[in-house]
């Protein structure tokens, strides 16, 4: 499981020209499910994500969590992170899993996501053609991965 964090100050998600999903400073979270993932290994995702520390504290460092800033988190399915791209000219997607079974574990990693954060979650639709907008800020991305 792959999870690329943006902090930003303003994102939002659509499909169809309709918003789905929008948060106002927080956590921009790019979803990607891999073939050995499990709830077990969306949990300890979750624990990370919400604890790793991207946010400025009062010297400037980056020593707080969206759990300590309170921030919206947009959660998007992103099939593409699962690509291997290590040989080629073309991602392969052999190693992604299958949308059968990446829907109900992105759902319940939603679930769990809107359960443990206090602050406004968010997200699109789950393998729709959607256009994702940000602001990020710093700029500031890590790639957060489990497994």
């Amino acid at each position: 499981m792959k999870a690329l964090l943006q902090r930003v100050t303003e994102a939002s998600v659509s499909a169809n020209g309709r918003t789905l999903g929008r948060i106002d400073g927080g956590l921009l979270v790019l979803l990607g499910l891999d073939k050995a993932d499990d709830q077990a290994v969306a949990d300890r995702l979750l624990n990370k994500l919400l604890a790793y520390r991207v946010f400025p504290d009062e010297e400037g460092r980056m020593n707080c969590s969206i759990t300590d800033t309170g921030g919206g988190i947009l959660l998007v399915s992103q099939f593409t992170l699962a690509a291997d791209t290590r040989k080629g000219l073309r991602p392969s997607f052999s190693s992604a899993l299958t949308p059968a079974l990446a829907k109900p574990l992105f759902e319940w990693t939603l679930a769990e996501l809107s359960r443990r954060h206090a602050g406004a979650v968010a997200t699109g639709e789950f393998g729709a053609d959607m256009q994702v907008a940000l602001v990020n800020d710093g700029p500031v991305t890590f790639l957060l991965e489990a497994g």
